[in-house]
């Protein structure tokens, strides 16, 4: 499997990365250890989870999924053969997003503790924190960095704004610098991204993997229509995408996967693999069916002539 250096970090991943939201919802135990068992043997080796994945399930607290993985990476003795993406700052109990230094501290020794690693390769910020300052956050990774809890440090959620004032700060206060970014993007969601955000993490080299890759699963092609919403707990958050856009885009990626005998879900990433200044997706699955599905999407090679038409379909 041919890995791409994440950003200026010394991280080298494959261009698709496991999506550990579902660990402890919709994938129990045995399930989740099956298709992380899928993933790894196919090459694939960075997984991405949180602190608060999957705290919205019915009695869950938030750690079901760092637990998860934890306990498959002991069970399996593959931990220097996983780089293991957490992140940090959601509400766990707290009652607000928190990235201040004292709640890193802590949470930091939480997810140690789930994932049963004495490192985590990648922390990132989860979400923007404006009541703390940059130099407080980037102050709490440094000491971390250098207790050797966390090699890298990264952030989720922030626009071009934000990101070129942490990186300011860190520059200024010889702080470790936000090396990667997860945003959301996909072929519908491309606001976000596309333009100065992007512009600044390839000018930064900053590494850039992406979440909701296929739309909160409207990639997928399984939702036309609103009686198709039932079909999965997720499906009511794909309402908003049943417009004529979006149905142009779905066009687009069946014409697209029928020149390849490719599934939707596995054209919709390989256009995210695809783009320039884009290291990988993250894509969640649910069954060995959806994983297998993952790693075809990792190995399809689209076209100029099919890129275009995807990105002629998705144009805002």
């Amino acid at each position: 499997m041919q890995k791409r250096r994440l950003g200026r970090t010394d991280l080298d991943i494959a261009p698709l990365v496991l999506g550990g939201n579902v660990f402890g919802w919709t994938a129990d135990e045995k399930t989740s250890f099956d298709i992380l068992d899928r993933f790894a043997d196919a090459g694939l080796n960075a997984i991405d989870t949180a602190d608060v994945y999957s705290s919205w399930a019915p009695g869950n607290k938030g750690g079901e999924s760092e637990a998860i993985i934890g306990k498959w990476m002991k069970a399996r003795g593959n931990r220097d053969k996983v780089v293991v993406i957490t992140k940090v700052g959601s509400d766990m109990g707290q009652g607000r997003t928190d990235l201040s230094a004292g709640y890193i501290a802590k949470a930091v020794e939480d997810s140690l503790r789930r994932l049963q690693v004495e490192a985590i390769d990648l922390y990132l910020s989860h979400w923007p924190d404006d009541s703390v300052p940059y130099d407080q956050t980037l102050g709490a990774y440094q000491r971390l960095i250098e207790q050797g809890k966390v090699r890298w440090c990264g952030a989720s959620n922030l626009d071009a704004g934000q990101m070129q004032a942490a990186l300011k700060v860190a520059s200024q206060k010889k702080l470790p610098r936000y090396e990667v970014l997860q945003p959301e993007y996909n072929l519908y969601d491309r606001s976000s991204l596309d333009g100065p955000l992007l512009d600044l993490c390839m000018r930064e080299e900053i590494g850039v993997i992406t979440y909701f890759s296929l739309a909160k699963g409207f990639l997928s092609g399984k939702y036309r229509s609103e009686a198709d919403l039932g079909k999965s707990p997720r499906g009511g958050g794909v309402a908003a995408y049943l417009n004529a856009r979006g149905k142009r885009i779905l066009a687009a990626l069946d014409a697209v996967c029928a020149r390849h005998s490719a599934s939707q879900a596995e054209v919709a990433l390989a256009w995210v693999i695809a783009r320039p200044g884009i290291a990988a997706p993250i894509s969640s699955a649910t069954t060995i069916e959806q994983t297998d599905s993952l790693i075809r999407a990792v190995r399809l090679k689209l076209t100029a002539a099919d890129i275009k038409e995807l990105d002629q379909a998705s144009a805002a």
